[in-house]
């Protein structure tokens, strides 16, 4: 899995969560495609700074969500009846101009994800 997972200490959001919500997100726009197999849970762990049962809970999680399988001879991979919301092309450009327009603007990553999680939820409303 060549994509980046980022753990925040400073939220309040556990860490499981946010590597499941990382990986799940991966896999709604595509990055991780169904049988991409995802690293052990050990090896994440290491690599993300966290204990095993961190990893352990997120990828129970995700199975329990129908987005990865898990079993002895592959290991846990995207599950093929995952449900793959293949982002247009348009939305991932807007994406893009969004996360642009926030850096040069100055704001911090977890700053873009605030204010688009609050227009989400204003809509939603």
């Amino acid at each position: 899995m060549d994509a980046r997972i980022v753990i925040d200490l400073a939220t309040a959001t556990p860490p499981y969560e946010q590597v499941q919500k990382q990986i799940s997100s991966l896999i709604s726009i595509g990055e991780l495609r169904p049988g991409t197999r995802l690293p052990t849970v050990r090896s994440l762990a290491a690599d993300l700074g966290v204990a095993a049962g961190t990893v352990a809970r997120a990828y129970k999680e995700l199975e329990a969500a129908g987005r990865v399988a898990t079993n002895r001879r592959q290991g846990t991979v995207v599950a093929q009846s995952a449900d793959h919301a293949d982002v247009p092309a348009e939305v991932m450009a807007a994406v893009e101009h969004l996360i642009k327009e926030g850096k040069q603007a100055g704001l911090a990553d977890a700053t873009i994800v605030t204010v688009l999680q609050g227009r989400l939820n204003q809509r939603g409303k």
